[in-house]
């Protein structure tokens, strides 16, 4: 094993997370044969260019979660951004600016495997074009050791839909795999209805759902929620990442929804990025990892 995890440290990963897969998650033996195990970094809602009380590092937070990542003792096999790379704006040239300063910041990153997902900040208001000049394609997919990765897009569209023509690819997509085949998807907005008052849904998650059902082996990760959440439809487990920026509230624990207030003490509490261990032995070891300070 490769990563520097063994068994032991992915039932430690998964106790730190709140969260452990039984290994029965991969209990086929066609699983197991073309299995191997590895990890990922999970980055979410960077938002570069916010400016505001929320966090007053702001131009540096995401510079710190680079360093953090980069000194880990096993770098990942690859990087994800689960969206809102950069805070929104109405300017289309202050927009490709902003994007243009994230991806230089990020490419200070060791590992150069690197995939990037829109965030309704990023693409909502021209339906991505700004973001596809930068990073090509909003959704796609690809395999990594035996995984299937899946990354939708539900933010392009004003209106939070995948859409009809997008839900079509994913049913030709999967319509190549086997129910039993470890199946990753990736999105910005949260496949179900966590709390559609707050934007925190996707108005037609529930036919991506839908898609994803006949499969046993699926997970998704996520962000927009901007805090670590763990939810379960049918057998399917979701995941939301902190964000780099602030943290919100819980759903509904407050009349609008909006940033919780800095701590000055305690100046990255509830920011972070996340190590997802893989193992067809132990399911996924999820470890958060917070900004260092220095």
């Amino acid at each position: 094993m490769t990563t520097g995890y063994d068994r032991r440290e992915f039932l430690r990963l998964g106790g730190i997370a709140g969260v452990a897969f039984a290994s029965g998650l991969f209990s086929t033996a066609g699983a197991r044969a073309q299995a191997a195990d590895f990890h990922f970094v999970q980055f979410s809602d960077t938002h570069w260019g916010y400016a505001g009380a929320a966090n007053p590092d702001a131009a540096h937070t995401l510079e710190k979660a680079v360093a953090t990542v980069n000194g880990l003792a096993s770098q990942p096999d690859f990087i994800v951004f689960t969206g809102d790379l950069t805070h929104t704006t109405d300017d289309p040239k202050e927009r490709r600016t902003r994007l243009a300063r994230f991806k230089e910041i990020v490419s200070a990153l060791r590992v150069k495997d690197v995939r990037f997902m829109p965030g309704e900040h990023d693409a909502a208001l021209d339906r991505g074009e700004a973001y596809k000049e930068f990073f090509g394609a909003p959704y796609y997919t690809f395999d990594h050791k035996g995984v299937h990765f899946i990354a939708l897009d539900n933010v392009s569209d004003p209106a939070a839909k995948v859409g009809d023509e997008q839900l079509a690819w994913l049913a030709a997509d999967l319509k190549q795999r086997k129910p039993d085949d470890r199946i990753v998807v990736l999105t910005h907005r949260p496949l179900f209805d966590l709390y559609p008052q707050w934007d925190w849904t996707t108005a037609d998650g529930a036919k991506v759902m839908e898609l994803l059902m006949p499969y046993r082996n699926v997970v998704v990760f996520y962000g927009h929620i901007h805090q670590e959440h763990h939810h379960t439809t049918g057998h399917i487990q979701h995941h939301a990442a902190q964000s780099l920026i602030f943290p919100l509230p819980q759903a509904g624990s407050q009349p609008k929804r909006g940033p919780l207030p800095f701590d000055a003490a305690n100046p990255y509490r509830g920011l972070g990025t996340r190590d997802v261990g893989v193992s067809p032995a132990s399911g996924y070891g999820i470890k958060e990892l917070p900004v260092a300070k220095a």
